[in-house]
């Protein structure tokens, strides 16, 4: 992790110049060499835990009081477990390489002001008795860690950790995901994977980012950058590169002469509403083993409302046969549909774009997939939502 938050951080920077020897781990802050008494009155070193709570580079007010602890449990200098910070026990994988045998519970009236006060207080609990027992035990060793700013991110993500999901989330780090189409759809698609730990992002569309795509896709463009027509490709990419390091963009319709740019790929998310256009992409994901999920649109104009299905079908090297059993269109689509000329169905964009994307991360495990459907349909008459082609 970089090295900015301790030197834009007070209460970092003071833990490090006081010879702490502290460091980032995904959303933790993690303190290590910390002196502590086991249960045989023998003095040991484990590690202190605590999520982050911050605003860009910079630490806020912890948001709790627990700590985590990696160690056996710590105890007086006579042997006896130090009870009055019991709150959990049992092993722990909290994501980002961090694992934790307990959590304790200490709350000072107010709680915590700043993350010296948190660490240093728990540190002081812990090695106070083993300073009884071996007076130079320590926490403060001055042994400054390797740091390495290897997050696919530009700065923290401190979501995943704080709410105990962060080994979740590390299924997806050595993703590598192609969004081919960038329009209502995928654009939402992007929004949701550049929030995610994957380790590439290859975008692939050779249009132009104009006024209608403005209207049904996430955030606001500014009239200055219509006016400059540029390719969606780099649109997006301009916007999400703010957060996400791994974007390459591809300006270019995956044509036959183009279909070697899907090689490496881990996963395709595929949101191009013209048929013809799938056949060949989709036989080279075949052929490279690659998942991928297919999304469509249909909508109809009847009685001066709007009607129709979202579509989300899924291919995976264990299951394909559906696909070219009728669930993907590989004809008609375009411009002539009323989805193309009818710019105002955002939120049906978004919506088709959330299904998609709870898809592959249910292929990947993170989350639960009983019925481990490949089809999927949402109807809007009704809210209606219907699974196909399980396994």
């Amino acid at each position: 992790m970089s090295q900015k938050p301790f030197s834009l951080s007070p209460d970092l920077k003071r833990l490090r110049d006081e010879g702490y020897f502290v460091q980032i781990r995904g959303g933790f802050l993690v303190m290590r060499d910390v002196p502590y008494v086991d249960t045989q009155k023998q003095v040991r070193v484990g590690t202190l835990i605590s999520s982050l709570n911050m605003a860009g580079d910079v630490t806020q007010t912890p948001d709790t009081h627990v700590m985590h602890f990696d160690g056996d449990y710590p105890c007086g200098h006579n042997g006896a477990p130090i009870q009055q910070i019991s709150h959990q026990s049992g092993p722990m994988v909290l994501g980002n390489g961090v694992t934790a045998q307990h959590s304790f519970s200490s709350k000072p009236e107010g709680g915590y002001p700043d993350y010296y006060q948190k660490m240093t207080t728990y540190a002081a609990i812990l090695s106070g008795p083993a300073a009884v027992l071996k007076p130079d035990a320590n926490a403060r060793t001055f042994r400054v860690p390797d740091e390495e700013d290897d997050s696919i991110f530009n700065y923290t993500e401190t979501a995943s950790d704080r709410v105990g999901i962060g080994a979740l989330t590390e299924r997806l780090t050595a993703e590598k995901v192609g969004i081919i189409g960038l329009g209502g759809t995928g654009s939402y698609v992007l929004d949701f994977v550049a929030k995610t730990p994957v380790r590439e992002i290859r975008l692939f569309d050779d249009d132009e980012f104009l006024q209608h795509n403005a209207f049904r896709s996430p955030g606001a463009a500014s009239i200055e950058e219509l006016r400059e027509a540029p390719k969606k490709v780099d649109y997006l990419k301009s916007i999400y590169t703010k957060m996400h390091r791994g974007i390459a963009t591809h300006p270019v319709a995956l044509d036959a002469g183009h279909l070697h740019l899907l090689e490496g790929l881990t996963f395709a998310f595929l949101c191009i509403d013209a048929g013809d256009a799938k056949r060949g992409i989709i036989e080279t994901l075949e052929a490279l083993k690659i998942s991928f999920v297919d999304v469509g649109m249909g909508l109809e104009l009847v009685d001066g409302s709007l009607g129709g299905i979202l579509r989300v079908t899924a291919s995976t090297p264990a299951k394909r046969d559906h696909v070219h059993a009728g669930r993907i269109p590989f004809e008609g689509g375009g411009k002539d549909d009323v989805y193309a000329s009818n710019i105002q169905v955002a939120d049906l964009n978004c919506l088709n774009a959330v299904l998609a994307v709870i898809k592959w991360k249910k292929i990947k495990g993170f989350y639960r997939d009983l019925d481990q459907e490949h089809h999927c349909t949402y109807t809007t008459d009704g809210n209606m939502l219907l699974n196909g082609d399980l396994t």
